[in-house]
C-alpha cells in the first residue's frame, strides 16, 4: 500500500503581506497544490493524507467545490483529510454536509472515528477541530481494530494548545504510519513511523530549509517514509562580510550577485540578510535600499564601525572619549562590545557638534 502524506498547505493564504511578491506567493500555494495533485495523478499512490489546515481559514464554499473538482481527477487515489486549527469545523463550516466526490473521505467528528478500505485493506483514523485550540490529546488511547491489513492515523497539533502528545506514546498504540500535521517543518519523529510532513510551502520567514511532502510503502516488511522536497519557494539566510571600504553601491551590487547566484530556475529564494564585519565608522547602510534589491524579506546589521582606537586615543589624549576607550579595553562580550561602539558614536558627534 502506497501513500503521499501534506499537510498546512493553508490554502487562501498570502505570505509575506507588503512586499512585492506577496500576491505571487498566495498563488504559489494554490499552484503547489494543484501540482501535487498532478503528481498523485501520475503516481497513482493508494491514499493522499491531508493532516489538517488545507485552509487558511474557513473555507468558502467556491474553494471546496474547487478542491473537490480536484480530487475528482484522482479517482485511483482514495483521499482522506481532517480540518485542524486553521480551518476547524466551525457551526456554519461548509465543511459541514459537504458532497465530496466518490474517492474522498473527511474525518468530520471531533472525536476520533475511522474509515475502512477494503480493496486497499487499509483503515484510517483521525478527527478535526471543532475550535482553534484544543488543550487534550483527543488521540490518547485510540487503536488500531477491525480486519483491516493497513492501519493509518491523521493527527494535527503537538504543541501545548493543540492536541499535546507524547510521540513515543503515541507510537506504541500499533499504527503502521502517524500522518502529523500543524507544525510547519518538516520532521521524522518515530522513523517510519510518525512524521510532519511539513507545510507544503513554507508560510513565514521562520520557516528555512526545503519543503513537501512524505512518500510511504507500507507492506509485510514493515513502513518506509521518504520527505521530498516540492516547494516553489524557500527561506534561506545570507550572511555578507563587510569591510571598511565597501559603500551602500558597492555593498548593493554584491547582494545583487549573491541573489542571482541563488536562482536555478526552479526554486524561489527568500533572503533573511545579515551584515557582519567593519564598515567605515561614518557610513550607515540603508536597510530598505538592500530590501529593494530583490527577495530580501529582512536586513540585520550586525557590522560595527571600523574604529581605530589606538588613533582616537592619542588624537582626543586625556579626555572623555580616551577614558571611554580604555574603560571597554578589557571587555570583549559581544553586548559591551555594542556599547563601545554606541557610545563612541554620540561622544564622537557631539565632539564634531560642539
Amino acid at each position: 500500500m502506497r501513500f503521499i502524506h501534506i499537510a498546512d498547505v493553508h490554502l487562501g493564504m498570502q505570505p509575506d503581506a507588503g512586499f512585492p511578491w506577496s500576491e505571487e506567493r498566495g498563488e504559489s500555494i494554490w499552484e503547489s497544490f494543484r501540482r501535487i495533485i498532478r503528481l498523485v495523478g501520475r503516481e497513482k499512490p493508494d491514499f493522499l493524507l491531508i493532516a489538517g489546515d488545507l485552509f487558511q481559514r474557513q473555507p468558502l464554499l467556491r474553494e471546496l467545490k474547487e478542491v473537490n473538482d480536484l480530487f475528482a481527477s484522482i479517482p485511483e487515489t482514495i483521499v482522506v483529510l481532517i480540518a485542524g486549527n486553521h480551518d476547524y469545523v466551525k457551526r456554519e463550516s461548509f465543511y459541514r454536509g459537504f458532497d465530496w466526490a466518490d474517492n474522498v473521505v473527511m474525518l468530520l467528528s471531533p472525536e476520533p472515528e475511522c474509515v475502512e478500505v477494503p480493496e486497499k485493506k487499509t483503515a484510517v483514523y483521525g478527527c478535526s477541530y471543532d475550535k482553534k485550540e484544543i488543550l487534550e490529546n483527543r488521540l490518547d488511547g485510540v487503536r488500531p481494530e477491525g480486519k483491516m491489513k493497513y492501519h493509518l492515523l491523521l493527527a494535527h497539533g503537538g504543541d501545548a494548545r493543540h492536541m499535546p502528545w507524547n510521540p513515543g506514546r503515541m507510537a506504541q498504540a500499533g499504527f503502521d504510519y502517524i500522518a502529523c500535521g500543524h507544525i510547519h517543518k518538516p520532521g521524522i519523529l518515530i522513523p517510519d513511523k510518525m512524521a510532519y510532513a511539513g507545510a507544503l510551502e513554507p508560510t513565514d520567514e521562520t520557516q528555512l530549509g526545503p519543503h513537501g511532502y512524505i512518500r510511504g510503502t507500507v507492506d509485510e516488511h514493515g513502513t518506509r517514509i521518504q520527505f521530498v522536497p516540492f516547494a516553489r519557494y524557500e527561506y534561506e539566510d545570507l550572511e555578507l562580510n563587510v569591510t571598511e571600504d565597501l559603500t551602500q553601491y558597492a555593498l548593493e551590487t554584491k547582494l545583487k550577485q549573491e541573489l542571482a547566484l541563488r536562482e536555478d530556475g526552479k526554486i524561489r529564494k527568500i533572503i533573511r540578510l545579515k551584515l557582519v564585519g567593519y564598515r567605515a565608522a561614518e557610513l550607515e547602510f540603508s536597510p530598505k535600499r538592500l530590501l529593494d534589491c530583490g527577495r530580501v524579506i529582512s536586513v540585520e546589521d550586525e557590522t560595527r564601525p571600523a574604529y581605530d582606537l589606538g588613533q582616537l586615543k592619542k588624537t582626543y589624549g586625556a579626555s572623555l572619549i580616551s577614558a571611554y576607550i580604555e574603560a571597554f579595553e578589557t571587555k570583549t562580550d559581544a553586548q559591551s562590545q555594542k556599547a563601545l561602539d554606541y557610545g563612541l558614536e554620540a561622544l564622537l558627534a557631539a565632539r564634531r557638534n560642539g
